[in-house]
């Protein structure tokens, strides 16, 4: 799915888009989505009873992940637990498939925690982000976690693995496991793919030792919640921008001009670009290109044209994107600028609790 389709079903799935062409389309697809659910519990009954077998790793793992297709924030959630991990004195080590690199599949250490070894192309844009953003983070990636995880430990020696993307990675034991809901439409219609964004059935979320709903309004609603399974909420907040040619971030709010264009390859940029607005930037133009996007010299036209057909000189995206547009020659006539994201979570004493308690067992 591409274009324009991609986006049709993803507000169609999500349950954002309503009528009747919508809702055919739904009924053609929930027979597939219905053995696709009975498939996943199925496989989830097969490793509950070990008839599928799980590994364990000889160090603790946290799992990142959520029961959805698309974006929930995991790489800022997962970024915040590694550096509250780092300043305790950890030696952490993230364990991520490498989704959309050229060496997925493969098990390959990515950084040692001083040296990033591959690019964003080899690796993938939300790895490489990680690795090139937290000094002293290791990345390890591979289709494979469990053989990923003992590369780990035979060249890093870490002392706690980080799950990207684990929900899952039923393969891998985890000791911690923290499942993301976006809290605008948290199992987007109830149907799992592909007539709706469920991986698996909603109930899979019971597996969960802890539940962040991610880009949660400000004053956090009451939602209805899972029984006995703690909850917190959690926003991003653009913290300051950071121009893609180098030099110093610029920190938000300020007094720089406000009138732009804003662009990002991710699966919700509508939350991103809301953002930008809400701080107070004037955006003539917004561009959606598809997530995890391979930015090359048509894309950069595609902003170039409308940022001289609009009359702005700034261009800000994200800096996930930011990572694969760096290869890219800059026109001296736009200034493209990235946006760092900060997560806040509400009580986040709730979290480091639970890994308090994991690693002082």
């Amino acid at each position: 799915m591409t274009g324009s389709f991609s986006a049709y079903w993803r507000d169609l799935a999500s349950g954002k888009r309503k009528g009747i062409a919508g809702r055919l389309l739904i009924i053609l697809l929930a027979p597939f989505s219905m053995l696709y659910s009975l498939v996943q519990r199925l496989r989830a009954i097969l490793f509950s009873l070990g008839i599928l077998r799980s590994r364990k790793l000889p160090r603790p793992v946290v799992s990142v992940g959520n029961i959805t297709v698309g974006g929930t924030g995991k790489t800022p959630v997962t970024a915040y637990i590694a550096h509250w991990l780092l300043q305790q004195g950890y030696r952490v080590a993230v364990l991520s498939r490498g989704y959309g690199g050229s060496l997925e599949g493969q098990s390959v250490v990515a950084s040692d925690g001083a040296t990033v070894m591959l690019s964003p192309e080899e690796c993938g844009d939300e790895p490489y982000l990680l690795a090139s953003t937290i000094p002293g983070l290791m990345l390890v990636i591979g289709t494979d976690r469990y053989a990923a995880g003992q590369l780990a430990m035979q060249q890093l020696n870490p002392d706690v693995f980080l799950l990207d993307d684990g929900f899952q990675h039923l393969r891998l034991q985890r000791d911690l496991n923290i499942m993301l809901l976006d809290h605008s439409h948290p199992y987007g219609n109830g149907w799992t793919l592909p007539g709706g964004l469920l991986r698996e059935p909603v109930s899979a979320g019971k597996r969960a030792d802890l539940i962040i709903h991610t880009r949660s309004p400000r004053n956090f609603p009451e939602v209805e919640l899972p029984d006995d399974i703690p909850t917190c909420f959690a926003h991003h907040r653009i913290k300051e921008l950071l121009p893609l040619s180098g030099g110093d971030p610029i920190a938000l709010p300020s007094h720089s001009p406000r009138k732009a264009l804003a662009f990002a390859g991710i699966a919700e940029p509508s939350g991103f670009f809301d953002e930008l607005r809400s701080l107070g930037f004037d955006l003539v133009d917004t561009i959606r290109f598809p997530d995890h996007t391979t930015y090359t010299e048509n894309e950069l036209a595609i902003i170039r044209n409308s940022m001289l057909r609009n009359g702005v000189e700034i261009a800000i995206t994200t800096e996930k994107d930011g990572v694969k547009l760096k290869h890219l020659s800059n026109n001296d006539r736009i200034t493209i600028m990235l946006a760092r994201l900060e997560l806040i979570i509400n009580e986040p004493a709730l979290l480091l609790n639970h890994l308090r308690n994991l690693l002082q067992k």
